[in-house]
Formats: structure tokens, sequence, C-alpha cells
């Protein structure tokens, strides 16, 4: 089987999709994460453009699904202008582990920390960070989780907070391939609710849109990129 879709959210899906980036995390990140993926640079550009407007010397950024760190949460490291700090949160201790080798020396400078496990877990008082982030790891999520996570997203930010998050670009309830990758164990899920119907989830959220554009990637998914702002105090 390579595909299906169908109306179910498939047993025990955390835990499968842990088991499964843990055993393709270097695949993975030959075929995504490394130098071969010019839209995590070009967005995340433009959403520190949209932070330096805010004028803080130092920001507080979430990135949902970090990943091995390359190149999406060293990019923001990197920024001067403001300094970032990053908690970086992903339920694959293989990832992870990649992460820490690459940037271990932002770790030392405490600029850097991880929180393993479901981003349906977090817990993090109210207007906690400048930015949160979400490469390709929201849509894993079944459609109301997604749904879910950009609301409790948007009580964690700060007025005048950014997400930069990608979405499918198609509306779909479930889909499952099981040797995603060509890899044996790269049983892997995702839903979508579509260009518009995510860039409407995002505004009832309580977002204002500033970046709604399509890519098409080489894996030939299409996907929707968001940068919204949570307004000011007054704004609304």
């Amino acid at each position: 089987m390579a595909s299906t879709q169908g109306p179910e959210v498939p047993a025990n899906l955390k835990a499968r999709l842990e088991a499964t980036y843990d055993a393709i995390a270097v695949t993975y990140n030959k075929v995504f994460a490394d130098e071969n993926d010019p839209f995590r640079g070009k967005y995340t550009s433009q959403m520190l453009h949209f932070l330096q407007q805010n004028a803080p010397e130092k920001a507080s950024v979430l990135e949902l699904g970090c990943g091995a760190g390359v190149p999406g949460t060293r990019m923001l490291l990197e920024s001067k202008s403001p300094e970032i700090h990053v908690i970086g949160n992903d339920f694959s201790s293989g990832q992870i582990d990649l992460a820490h080798q690459r940037l271990g020396k932002y770790e030392e400078a405490g600029r850097l920390e991880f929180k393993k496990g479901d981003m349906m877990s977090l817990e993090f008082p109210r207007e906690s960070f400048d930015a949160a982030v979400g490469f390709y790891s929201i849509i894993h999520l079944p459609r109301d989780e997604q749904t879910e996570l950009v609301n409790r997203v948007v009580k964690w930010l700060k007025p005048g907070g950014l997400l930069l998050a990608n979405f499918d670009q198609k509306e779909f309830n479930n889909k499952v391939n099981s040797k995603w990758l060509d890899h044996e164990k790269g049983w892997a899920y995702w839903s979508g609710w579509g260009e518009e119907g995510s860039a409407k989830m995002v505004e009832e959220a309580g977002l204002n849109i500033l970046v709604k554009e399509v890519s098409r990637c080489e894996t030939d998914a299409t996907f929707v990129w968001i940068i919204a702002r949570k307004p000011w105090m007054g704004d609304r």
C-alpha cells in the first residue's frame, strides 16, 4: 500500500509518527532539511524582517517540529537583530539528537533549549513568544488539532507576535503513506484544510495575514505558506 485517504485518524498516531521520524532521521535530513529546501530560508527571512519591525533587541521563538535544527533553527539563531532564543519542540529523539550535535554551541550559550514531545502537549504562559514557526510539522496533526494548536499559539504570542507555518494547499481529511521517502519504516500521516481553509483558520484564531503564498517543493507537494501577526493592543 502506498497511500490512502479516509475518514478515520489512525490509532496511536503520535507514537507511530515518532517511531517514523526516529527511523528516518538521517534520510529525512538528506532529502529536506539540510541545504535542499529554499522555502524555509525564504520565509524565515521574511518573518525576521517583520520581527525586526517590532524592534526588540532580543526575541523568543517557539519552533514546532524543529527536527534536526538545520537550516530553520540555525537561521533563527544566527539572527543578530534581534538576537533570538529558541525553544525547539519535536517528538523524535533521533531528530533532537542530530540537533544537539549541530547546534550544541547555542545550547551552551543559553540560547537554545529543546522540549521533546507532542506539540499538542505543550504549555506556556500567555504572551511568552515574539514568534512561533512550524515547518512541515503542523500538517502531521489531524485537522481539528491543527485548529486547536493555532488558537493556543495565538495565546502564547505577545501582541505583535508572528506565526510562520506551512499547510497543505489541498483540502483532505486524512492521508497515510506507509513507505514515505521509500523507507521501510517511513509510515506517515497528514491532513489539511486547504489553501483557503488554512487561511481562514489562522484569521479566525485572531491573526492578521501578512504573507500567503503557494509554493511547490521538489517532492511534488504543494503548500501554502502563511506569515501572520497578532494584533497590537488596541488594534481590534
